[in-house]
């Protein structure tokens, strides 16, 4: 079963990009993410999905 909310290392290992990027991108709306208790941050999958169909839809 695939998870459907990925932790912060997981999604930039997905991405292959640093922390630095990938908060940057969840600060400037590009990658939605939620929060989980207090602090536990998470990506969900389709957000991911979202975010990487933008990029190509972009870039055609």
């Amino acid at each position: 079963m695939t998870p459907e909310l990925l932790t912060v290392p997981q999604a930039m290992a997905v991405l292959k990009v640093s922390r630095w990027t990938l908060y940057n991108l969840i600060r400037s709306g590009a990658l939605a993410s939620v929060i989980v208790g207090e602090r536990c941050r998470r990506i969900p999958v389709s957000a991911l999905n979202d975010y990487v169909t933008r990029l190509c839809e972009e870039a055609a």
